[in-house]
């Protein structure tokens, strides 16, 4: 059963033989894989499972102390070098001058994470149109723009991984948070397109697609503990748990990773499920619509 869903979804236990060189360049001095949404979650996790391997990063986010603060861990934990951007994705030119300031300091890329991303919840009806914005800057056109500055980097060195975190909400549609599920939806597609343009390139792209992780983000989103406490405990997976999979999978050049079982299960259910009947299901559901 496990194996069926695996193969569904796209998450394969071995490579196939085209895809067996397209894994994340050894680390060298110089070598450095971007992470954005680094200063917390999922984000600084990834962040720690690369320095784990001895990978140089370049971590991102909007917030300087938290970045100082993790790049001091990882610097002292790991002897790697760790360089700190602090941007604002939702902006254009902040991340042109992320590309920029990498080239400025002699620094090549062999692997981006494109983890920064965030939600709304709520009806549309009620939403904050500029928070809605933001978000699918953020979730949706941020990923695709950095994307097309350094995937062309890494093609023509003909070695590189790209890591895609989308969410087990990309695989149907979610009444009460309907911007971010059909950002995850993007993510997910993209991912897909984008790795099989880049099939004989030697450069990988993956998708990362958790379930609930054990994180700010609900918090961050307006979820109250009741609401959060809604959701199994079994289908909860921590952080840290999350980035080694979701590395793992990035090393190794897969197509998709949905941590725990219970989350492929619903992944695959939400996926093949008659929309008409799936969508009322879960407008009734969710908190924020009750």
């Amino acid at each position: 059963m496990v194996e069926l869903l695996d193969r569904f979804i796209g998450q394969l236990r071995r490579s196939p033989p085209s895809l067996a060189s397209m894994t994340l360049p050894a680390p060298t001095p110089d070598d450095v894989v971007i992470v954005t949404g680094a200063s917390s979650g999922i984000g600084a996790e990834i962040a720690r499972e690369l320095a784990r391997r001895g990978h140089g990063l370049v971590i991102i986010a909007r917030r300087q102390g938290p970045l100082d603060d993790l790049a001091t861990e990882l610097t002292n934990s790991h002897s790697i070098r760790v360089e700190v951007i602090p941007a604002d994705l939702t902006e254009l030119d902040a991340r042109r001058a992320i590309a920029t300031t990498i080239a400025e300091r002699g620094l090549r890329v062999s692997g981006l994470v494109n983890n920064a991303g965030f939600s709304t919840k709520g009806p549309v009806a009620s939403s904050d149109p500029d928070r809605e914005v933001s978000m699918i800057r953020t979730n949706v056109e941020a990923v695709a723009h950095l994307c097309s500055l350094f995937v062309p980097t890494l093609v023509e060195r003909g070695a590189g991984a790209v890591l895609n975190v989308a969410s087990t909400a990309a695989f149907q549609p979610l009444p009460g948070q309907a911007g971010y599920a059909a950002s995850k939806a993007f993510v997910l597609s993209y991912t897909h397109a984008l790795r099989g343009e880049l099939r004989a390139t030697g450069v990988s792209c993956t998708a990362l697609c958790p379930g609930p992780v054990e994180t700010g983000f609900a918090e961050a989103a307006g979820f109250t503990d009741d609401e959060t406490k809604a959701l199994p405990g079994f289908m909860w997976r921590s952080a840290t748990e999350v980035a080694r999979q979701g590395v793992d999978a990035m090393v190794k050049g897969r197509p998709v990773v949905i941590p725990g079982l219970p989350n492929k299960l619903g992944a695959i259910g939400g996926y093949l499920a008659p929309r008409q009947l799936l969508v009322p299901i879960l407008a009734r559901q969710h908190p924020s619509l009750q």
